[in-house]
């Protein structure tokens, strides 16, 4: 029936709308950063200025 259009298709686009957050809150909560290595060597340069 044409009456009913409108109604597929809005629940078609809240399907979609729901599959694309579920899809966004598993990338999200999923995603892991890499720890930074804290072994991190530091050299400090020393400079002797002679005026």
């Amino acid at each position: 029936m044409p009456q009913m259009s409108p109604m597929n298709w809005l629940s078609l686009f809240c399907m979609f709308i729901i599959i694309f957050m579920i899809f966004n809150a598993l990338n999200y909560f999923n995603f892991m950063y890499m720890p930074k290595s804290t072994t991190s060597k530091s050299s400090k340069n020393s400079f002797n200025w002679k005026w």
